[in-house]
């Protein structure tokens, strides 16, 4: 068991492109939601995990990840899951000491663009390079579980340019469901 304290933010433009150290294809799942917990299957880079995430409200959540191997991770994902997988291109961007996990979605989330930073105390701040846009922690709806069951392109047209443009519109939430 882990604690995972981590800011989460849109972003806007592609300033964060040259500063990439790697990348990686990540498809997951999620087998369950519950007002406690999240417990998703991963596959990424002929890995296979399966998670399970506090849905406590926050920077911090209890997390536990286990690996499992690839070929049950895949069967997982094509028979047990609910909703559809969420797909993405994860980057990892170094910046200023730290680095950023810059999700770039495809499928039914295509277009939305979001950083993670991972940070070892809740007082932490962190860099907030000019590519970051606003801070979207606290905003449900940009969880990767909300959106295997409310994907990005079913959100309406001017809440999805906002987020394309770094912006959350707080009238996003009320259409989280």
């Amino acid at each position: 068991m882990a604690v995972e304290i981590e800011r989460k933010f849109l972003v806007r433009g592609d300033e964060w492109r040259p500063r990439v150290v790697t990348t990686r294809q990540v498809i997951q799942g999620y087998l369950a939601n519950t007002v406690r917990s999240s417990v998703r299957v991963r596959l990424a880079d002929g890995r296979g995990t399966l998670s399970v995430k506090a849905m406590t409200p926050g920077l911090s959540r209890e997390e536990f990840e286990y690996e499992v191997p690839a070929e049950d991770a895949l069967r997982m994902l094509e028979a047990l899951c609910e909703g559809p997988q969420v797909a993405k291109q994860r980057h990892i961007v170094e910046c200023e000491g730290h680095r950023f996990e810059v999700d770039e979605f495809s499928g039914d989330n295509e277009g939305l663009v979001l950083a993670e930073l991972e940070l070892d105390d809740e007082s932490e701040s962190g860099p907030r390079p000019g590519w970051l846009g606003e801070e979207v922690t606290r905003h449900g709806r940009y969880y990767s579980f909300r959106l295997a069951s409310h994907p990005f392109r079913f959100w309406p047209e001017a809440d999805r340019e906002a987020a394309r443009q770094g912006v959350h519109r707080q009238a996003m939430e009320e259409c989280a469901g």
